[in-house]
């Protein structure tokens, strides 16, 4: 019997391996990421509008369109190889944590010297990536300290830069998906995937780094220590995003798991569960900007929240992925 059983532990990982994953690898580009880097490029294309319309920062159309856009990316963040991170587009698109304070030096260089680089995108492309992107556009237009600092018309002009190098950047992740995604469909040859095995690992890193940096960054940054929280390092608090942050992510998460789950109907269920379970949670959190975290009430609910995406981890962990015959890998979170 334990011969048979060593047997059977055996032959696991190499049935799980030898899986037809085309059907994946084909839906997974199709419905899950090609749609999301489109509807990022037309909402930053509307966000570039709208700050040509009108750059002033508190009007309302222009924050909306941030708004619309920043969720855009946010649902596609997760996404963090191939086009995305081709030339640092991701962190240009959203340069945080920014741990040294990079993103207000950019931005008050740029209004001190009066940069004529705004003046062109694709001499914007070129500055620093901490005073690009979506955090640099909420803190010119709701931090208050950049109100008056230098020209009203060069601060405009500063807006107007940032927006368009967004739809830019946007523009050029779309466009590359479009080629790209052959890549996952069809590993092997100039693919840079050898293997269905290597394209699958791909997809599932970005299921599990993409939850490993909700719970320990978008939370667990916030959340601090109990004798020291750090309200002040949520995620675009600013503008008071940061729970809609985790809770984007979840959604855009869950929906991957779902796919890469599909030929699992008991796996999908638990993890269909679990993250159920923490959208919940997410949703109960009157709190937007994660400022509570300095109340022992409002630090419970968000301790909660981030154990509700540690069990959703353990589950793609400990489950999808052993059955999947894959691993998450390395990732840019686990450092050196």
């Amino acid at each position: 019997m334990r011969l048979f059983a060593f047997v059977i532990a055996l032959a696991a990982p190499l049935a799980a391996s030898a899986q037809d994953r085309a059907a994946i690898l084909t839906d997974v580009p199709a419905a899950h990421i090609l749609p999301r880097f489109a509807e990022l490029a037309d909402a930053t294309e509307a966000l570039s509008d709208a700050s040509q319309s009108d750059c002033t920062p508190q009007s309302e159309t222009l924050r909306a369109a941030y708004g619309t856009a920043f969720d855009a990316w946010i649902s596609a963040s997760h996404l963090r190889f191939g086009p995305t991170e081709a030339d640092d587009r991701a962190f240009a698109m959203a340069f945080w944590p920014d741990t040294k304070g990079f993103t207000p030096k950019a931005l008050s260089r740029h209004i001190a010297t009066e940069d004529p680089a705004v003046n062109d995108t694709a001499a914007y492309a070129e500055t620093s990536v901490a005073g690009r992107g979506f955090f640099a556009l909420e803190q010119m237009l709701y931090d208050p300290k950049f109100a008056d600092q230098g020209s009203a018309e060069y601060r405009c002009a500063l807006i107007r830069a940032i927006t368009a190098d967004i739809d830019a950047n946007a523009d050029a992740m779309a466009e590359d998906w479009q080629s790209y995604e052959v890549n996952l469909k069809q590993p092997g040859g100039d693919s840079p995937y050898r293997t269905q095995n290597e394209a699958m690992q791909e997809l599932f890193k970005a299921l599990s780094t993409g939850l490993q940096f909700t719970a320990e960054t978008r939370l667990g940054r916030p959340l601090g220590t109990f004798d020291r929280p750090r309200p002040n390092r949520a995620e675009a608090r600013r503008s008071e995003r940061a729970l809609r942050h985790v809770e984007l992510s979840l959604i855009a998460l869950q929906d991957l798991a779902a796919r890469l789950s599909a030929d699992h109907p008991e796996i999908a269920q638990d993890l269909d569960v679990a993250f159920n379970r923490a959208l919940k949670n997410a949703q109960s959190i009157d709190d937007p900007a994660l400022s509570g975290v300095a109340d022992p009430a409002g630090r419970f609910r968000v301790e909660a929240l981030q154990q509700a995406v540690n069990d959703i981890r353990n589950i793609a962990t400990t489950e999808l992925g052993p059955t999947l015959g894959i691993s998450a890998g390395f990732n840019s979170l686990d450092g050196d």
